[in-house]
């Protein structure tokens, strides 16, 4: 019996498949690939690395298409990526130690990995997110779209950091509109769905389509629960995309209404933060008693809070270095040099520390 497999499904990913592959072959007893109708090199790459290659023929369901993979597999343990991913760090904790073999016994958990979404731009901010990747033996998944693992068992989250650039320009423009069409078509079997609500709003704002992205991520405030995965993301996007949009009242009220919830949460005070800072730009006669103060707390509050890591959705930087620029960026406007040198000596510090973990 196989202990640990890598189980894919991949379509014309001859650009990166390789790189994916070699990652993590040399921590898995078996490479699972099912192609779903590639025309370019996939399945040659695929076989030339060592994997086992099985053809499916697509469906317009992903939850299909990763269980018709996992049919293929044997193993207690199945890592799930994607060929625009790879296993950046943390494959120890791929060993026996972390997942051993069940040897028929019930497994006590879904692993999770730590995505971590290359900025569209080269300056942009890493987003963290806290996936299920390691599936225990008979795991399966549901949902057309964005699938999920279909089970019960607690989320264990692993020191494993997988890194992935399907948000770069040039992959976002080969993949317009096959996941929009897919969402839609999720919810209009079930149009209360608040998470694919939520999904259909970072679709349409990674295509920059501000007013679609806001009346999705509205409807996802509306239905996905407060204790759900989704929530704090949920909240950070709307505040974003009514700022976007020129609501600041209404982004003002909605912060108003969730600040009490995210006291551990660096993201949502750092929307806070940009909040008030466009607010006070367009209410001068305000700004310098009721606003700005509430700007510099923000931050400043970011800092108390730190990275969390272990948030379900985070920007790298949003609780060390990016927010410590910030506010040298602040005081430096406000004429505080002191104030300014210290917050600039500080992110640079921060950001080296980050660089070098």
């Amino acid at each position: 019996m196989t202990r640990l497999a890598l189980v894919m499904i991949v379509k014309n990913e001859a650009r990166c498949l390789a790189r994916c592959l070699e990652s993590v072959r040399g921590h898995v007893d078996r490479m699972i690939v099912l192609d779903t109708g590639s025309t370019d090199d996939t399945v040659a790459i695929a076989q030339r690395l060592g994997a086992e290659v099985h053809a499916f023929p697509w469906c317009d369901d992903f939850a299909a298409a990763r269980n018709a993979a996992l049919d293929h597999s044997d193993a207690d343990w199945n890592l799930i990526l994607d060929a625009d991913e790879w296993l950046e760090s943390g494959a120890a904790a791929l060993g026996a130690t972390t997942l051993p073999s069940l040897g028929g016994a019930p497994a006590a958990f879904l692993g999770c990995v730590h995505l971590v979404n290359a900025g569209r731009r080269e300056e942009d901010p890493g987003q963290r997110i806290l996936l299920p990747r390691l599936l225990p033996r008979g795991v399966r998944y549901q949902g057309r779209v964005h699938e999920q693992p279909d089970s019960g068992l607690p989320l264990h989250p692993l020191d494993i950091v997988v890194g992935h650039d399907g948000y770069v320009p040039d992959q976002l423009a080969a993949k317009r509109g096959r996941n929009e069409a897919l969402l839609h078509a999720a919810l209009e079997a079930n149009p209360e769905d608040g998470a694919m609500w939520y999904q259909l709003g970072r679709e349409l704002f990674a295509y920059d389509d501000i007013a679609g992205a806001l009346d999705a991520m509205l409807h996802a405030y509306r239905f996905v629960a407060p204790d759900s995965i989704e929530r704090l993301s949920v909240v950070i996007y709307t505040v974003l995309l009514l700022r976007l949009a020129k609501r600041h009242e209404e982004a003002l009220a909605l912060v108003d209404a969730e600040q009490d919830r995210w006291e551990h949460a660096p993201d949502f005070f750092f929307a806070v933060a940009e909040l008030y800072l466009e607010w006070a730009s367009l209410n001068l006669e305000i700004a310098q008693e009721e606003l700005l103060p509430v700007v510099e707390a923000a931050w400043l509050k970011c800092l108390q809070i730190g990275e969390r890591p272990g948030l379900a959705v985070t920007f790298e930087g949003s609780g060390s270095y990016r927010a410590a620029q910030n506010l040298a960026n602040f005081y430096k406007v406000l004429g505080f040099a002191d104030e300014a040198a210290h917050y600039a000596k500080l992110s640079g510090e921060m950001r080296a520390a980050a660089r070098a973990a």
